[in-house]
């Protein structure tokens, strides 16, 4: 493969990944005849979040600080969509992997679910919110997720394949 090309496309293969999440999404949105609320996109932005914290966490270093930032974000999603706490575990066997995880990052991210388990718990006993955890509710919020989730790894994929040496 010549130079240019594959410079050509470790620049627009991501886009294209992206174009084509997006349009997945729009299409299933138009298709669909279910009423589909902001709140099926919430978890797709923070398991994405929680994706570009963990991708860029720097190598030989302690990743406790992102694991906690982590499981804060993904504990929040999982209040519209509690199956997105699963997505930890995968999370886990990459920073295993990648020779990050610790003892500290396991029990940061436990702490951070323990957290905001107990701020669900205060805001439910003040009446402020209606919080019950039931792992099927709100499984149309994976099709964004899925897509989002698709796209990212899809999109790092081919940037490591066809990075320039």
């Amino acid at each position: 493969m010549k130079r240019s090309t594959q410079t050509l496309l470790y620049h627009l293969l991501p886009v294209v990944f992206w174009l084509l999440a997006i349009g997945g999404i729009v299409l299933w949105e138009i298709l669909s005849t279910f009423n589909l609320q902001l709140s099926t996109y919430i978890p797709a932005v923070l398991v994405l979040l929680s994706m570009l914290i963990i991708r860029h966490i720097p190598r030989h270093t302690d990743s406790t600080t992102q694991c906690f930032q982590v499981a804060l974000l993904l504990g929040l999603a999982s209040y519209w969509a509690p199956s997105v706490l699963f997505l930890m575990i995968p999370i886990w066997g990459y920073l295993i992997y990648q020779r990050l995880f610790s003892l500290r990052a396991f029990s940061a991210s436990l702490i951070g679910f323990a957290c905001l388990a107990v701020w669900i718990v205060v805001l439910n006993q003040l009446h402020i919110t209606h919080y019950t955890l039931h792992i099927v509710n709100n499984l149309f919020a994976w099709i964004p997720t899925g897509s989002v989730l698709f796209a990212y790894i899809a999109s790092t994929i081919a940037r490591q394949i066809l990075r320039v040496r």
